[in-house]
């Protein structure tokens, strides 16, 4: 190994360990959800919080570009001013962050005025018992209320993994997670508030931890490299540049949510048992992604510093050292699957029913890590190089196999079909993702 290669891999962990804590809270968050109305009596609170959380999502991680779209460009900015006491990148750095905190506070507000009509148009294209819709109603009447704060939080999370910076991110999502699960069970199992406790913890956790972010913010403006173009921040030329790189995320974000809503759709579809096992195994999945994003996300600051510094030899050696690093944790979170799989379950629902299905279906909770921890790098690597093109071709081509599987396997493949469909489309992104690395790799000038 080169000094170069040991010098990557040294970033790329140094990066990805805060990350992967970090994103382990967002999922672990989802599982105290659902755990604290998994012990409610009635399956139809897991039902209504996987629907409800599905709904929020479409609009939510939808929008994910906004962080998406923060790190690669503000990363490219620093690699251009690098060895610069002050120039036009460190002037960009700032103004990244202004513009794309300007299109979260748009979107958020419009989210707000819009949530009547997002909630009836998301309860009627998922169905649902009247029992789950019933309970979805109530989990989103008040957690739409926290898409501003959400938003604001994806740009400045994205902006500091930009500058290199995975630790105020996992300041940021230690505070708003852990606070978030305090609040969950003060007021589900102490208050008794159901669904309505659920997402009013949320928005009070989210709101808090923006204005915690906002203070970091400031801090760290203060000691950046001087910049020019800091009163450029309206400049048309960068903000279609802007909305060109974000509306390639909005696609490949919205297909990506769309497979997973037709997943959860279609579980309901089977009954509120299916869909609560499906949820409880959805949720322990979620947490192996989040982990594999860890080493995604730094490679992605890393590819965006390279690409924007010009240098193919250093776009190579991140994207192997973050498909080396990340198979190990896939094989590592497969292993503790099988193992202790039976455990997650039973922490994640009392309900015997619910239990007994769960296990049965857990051997493809198993499989996910290792079919899927490509894509998770090479989603990374392309949005890091700001390929966000291809990016979406790769996703728009294995939604079709998706849907084509899950059409031809629907009559006769029940839940089995549908878990096996869920693999395959998430092992064809990382395999259409890898076929365009090439092109990708033609784009950096240099050697």
């Amino acid at each position: 190994m080169t000094s170069t290669e040991a010098s990557t891999e040294r970033r790329l962990r140094r990066m990805a360990l805060p990350i992967i804590v970090s994103n382990a809270t967002v999922p672990l968050l989802g599982a105290v959800d659902t755990a604290v109305v998994g012990h409610l009596p009635d399956p139809a609170f897991i039902g209504g919080v996987a629907l409800g959380t599905v709904i929020y999502t479409y609009v939510h991680a939808s929008l994910n570009f906004l962080r998406m779209g923060t790190t690669g460009p503000a990363a490219q900015a620093v690699g251009a001013g690098k060895g610069l006491s002050e120039g036009p990148g460190w002037g960009e750095v700032r103004n990244i962050l202004t513009r794309a905190m300007l299109f979260a506070g748009v979107l958020g507000l419009a989210i707000v005025i819009c949530q009547t009509v997002i909630v009836d148009i998301g309860l009627w294209a998922l169905g649902g018992s009247e029992a789950v819709e019933t309970q979805t109603a109530k989990y989103l009447a008040i957690r739409m209320w926290s898409a501003p704060a959400a938003l604001a939080m994806f740009v400045a999370i994205g902006w500091f993994y930009g500058l290199e910076d995975a630790k105020v991110p996992l300041y940021l999502q230690l505070f708003a997670n852990g606070l978030n699960i305090c609040l969950d069970l003060i007021f589900v199992l102490g208050f008794g508030w159901g669904v309505e406790g659920v997402a009013a913890a949320t928005v009070i956790a989210e709101y808090l931890a923006i204005a915690l972010a906002f203070v970091l913010i400031r801090r760290r403006l203060a000691t950046l490299p001087a910049g020019q173009g800091r009163t450029r921040v309206l400049d048309l030329a960068r903000i279609r540049q802007m909305m060109a790189v974000n509306r390639d995320i909005f696609i490949r974000t919205l297909t990506l949510i769309t497979g997973l809503a037709i997943f959860m759709n279609m579980s309901a579809m089977q009954g509120d048992v299916a869909l609560a096992a499906n949820q409880v195994l959805y949720q322990m999945v979620m947490i192996g992604t989040y982990a594999l994003d860890g080493f995604a996300h730094a490679g992605e600051t890393l590819v965006g510093e390279a690409y924007g510094a010009r240098n193919r030899a250093r776009v190579r050696a991140v994207t192997f050292a973050a498909l080396r690093w990340s198979l190990g944790i896939a094989v590592i979170l497969a292993a503790i699957w099988a193992g202790l799989g039976w455990i997650g379950i039973a922490l994640l629902t009392g309900i015997p029913e619910v239990q007994d299905l769960a296990l049965t279906y857990l051997p493809y909770a198993v499989a996910f890590p290792i079919v899927s921890f490509v894509a998770f790098v090479m989603d990374g690597v392309f949005l890091g190089a700001t390929q966000n093109r291809l990016m979406r071709h790769a996703m728009l081509m294995s939604m079709a196999v998706y849907l084509a599987a899950l059409y031809l396997t629907q009559p006769w493949g029940g839940n089995d079909g549908l878990w096996l469909c869920l693999l395959l489309f998430f092992s064809l992104r990382g395999i259409t993702l890898w076929l365009f690395w090439p092109r990708l790799l033609r784009g950096v000038e240099g050697g």
